[in-house]
């Protein structure tokens, strides 16, 4: 893709924080962002000797006096403030610094600067306390991924924002503004992020429609990942601390961002969206990351997206069965549901250690077990699902 000038210094941005990232295929991210390789290393050299700042035309940004008064230090406090009105002391001080500040107070300092200026409400900074965190090793591992509450837009409609969350470096893959909840909008939404950053290990999403049914059944969209190679996670129900990320995130966005505009349609939405996202990836400092930013702990999967998808792949004498019109299949004269969403599939039946059981998989992903001991008490026959590989429980 090439580079507009609007996004032009948040894409140079996120380029060389990905690229300067431990064993990141620089020539690989060169492609993946639309630029030669050449122009890459440019701006690696540029960032290295100058920072964040040096990305913009020179001519356009001029060089600071390295020497601050205090007025100046607390002028600057208060600007930052002004545009981040939720962000802290902490947030405040890390990002003046990562804009190259070298003449900042401590914390505390910051903190009483904001208190004599009336911009921080003591009740609310009495109520905050510190929780326990936990993240997967690597990037990439596991996205949350959820829809926030949608709102009305001024000129009729509603917006939806999907919000897409990589678990490991809390970088915000995808934040879209969608006109419905339904499958083929997600699936859009999902191939544009794939494309760019390549498929994750699995991802973690509610039980309801559309990525589940709220019974346990798959979706067509579920089917589409798992085809994909994606996992499938879901939360326990009626538990949405499992998506503890995303539901915090969900806080902070509405926060920072929705509760501060007016929203007239979606392509509005969008391009607020965008600039928000550049913030909090390459800008917010982040608590759970010691204050650094999400684009410093994330790389792209080395997984890429397959715009074919790809066949399923069974052994030699395999005990295979096609799902029919009804999401049932036939197995030792016996019908059994399987799902409907994927009619017209194979799914291979595979012996397990128990007697009698058979665990039923579409390629390498198991989806349930059957018992054929169990007696016949549903309309075709008895498809238990194996909870611990859909479902996730928190730590």
């Amino acid at each position: 893709m090439s580079w507009s000038i609007q996004d032009l210094m948040s894409q140079r941005h996120e380029f060389v924080l990905l690229a300067n990232q431990p064993g990141a295929n620089r020539a690989a991210l060169c492609r993946c962002f639309g630029i030669s390789r050449k122009t890459g290393y440019k701006w690696l050299g540029r960032y290295r000797t100058g920072g964040a700042g040096a990305l913009a035309d020179r001519s356009r940004r001029p060089r600071q006096s390295p020497r601050r008064t205090p007025p100046l230090v607390q002028r600057a406090v208060l600007g930052l403030r002004t545009q981040h009105p939720a962000w802290g002391p902490r947030k405040l001080r890390r990002r003046l610094a990562d804009l190259g500040r070298t003449d900042l107070p401590a914390p505390s300092t910051v903190a009483a600067i904001l208190r004599r200026a009336g911009c921080i409400d003591p009740g609310e900074a009495a109520g905050h306390q510190p929780c326990q965190r936990f993240e997967r090793t690597r990037p990439n591992e596991l996205w949350q991924m959820d829809f926030k509450g949608h709102f009305a837009l001024g000129r009729g409609g509603r917006c939806h924002p999907l919000t897409v969350l990589d678990d490991h470096s809390r970088f915000l893959v995808g934040l879209q503004a969608c006109g419905d909840e339904r499958g083929d909008t997600v699936r859009a939404r999902l191939i544009a992020l794939f494309r760019r950053y390549g498929l994750p290990e699995a991802i973690l999403c509610d039980n309801g429609s559309p990525w589940g049914s709220g019974t346990g059944e798959h979706t067509a969209l579920s089917v589409w990942l798992l085809r994909q190679g994606v996992r499938v996670l879901h939360g326990r129900p009626r538990h949405p601390q499992t998506q503890g990320k995303d539901e915090r995130f969900h806080r902070t966005l509405q926060a920072e961002l929705l509760a501060r505009h007016d929203w007239p349609d979606t392509a509005r939405a969008q391009r607020r969206f965008n600039g928000y996202r550049d913030v909090y990836n390459l800008e917010r400092p982040h608590e759970a990351l010691a204050l650094a930013v999400p684009a410093t702990r994330y790389q792209p999967s080395t997984r890429p997206y397959a715009e074919i998808l790809p066949p399923l792949r069974y052994e030699p004498g395999e005990l295979l069965r096609g799902v029919k019109s009804k999401g049932e299949i036939t197995f030792r004269h016996r019908f059994f549901y399987i799902g409907r969403a994927f009619t017209g599939l194979l799914v291979a039946m595979r012996p397990t250690t128990t007697e009698h059981c058979f665990t039923v998989c579409l390629g390498a992903h198991r989806l349930g077990r059957i018992d054929l001991a169990q007696p016949n008490d549903r309309p075709f026959g008895n498809c238990f699902p194996m909870l611990p590989l859909t479902h996730i429980i928190p730590s």
